[in-house]
């Protein structure tokens, strides 16, 4: 004999349920190449960052130490 059908805890979910919509696939794509632009821009970003404080901590190491004229002296070797 059964018993008594098991009352389900939950009523019907289906109110919260977002309609099924189709793929924007061209949105997504613009979505996409937006965000990896972004994360590009932040990569240079923080590669220029990165340069600059270690040039800057080169030009305070030389001043620091006491020497005069730590400006960069570029020479170029030209061959006969």
């Amino acid at each position: 004999m059964p018993g008594p059908s098991p009352v389900d805890p939950v009523e019907d979910l289906t109110k919260y349920q977002a309609p099924e919509s189709e793929d924007d696939y061209r949105n997504r794509m613009i979505v996409n190449i937006a965000g990896f632009l972004f994360v590009a821009a932040l990569i240079v970003a923080g590669v220029w960052l990165a340069d600059t404080m270690a040039r800057m901590r080169k030009d305070q190491d030389c001043v620091l130490s006491g020497r005069r004229n730590c400006a960069p002296i570029e020479v170029t070797k030209e061959r006969w």
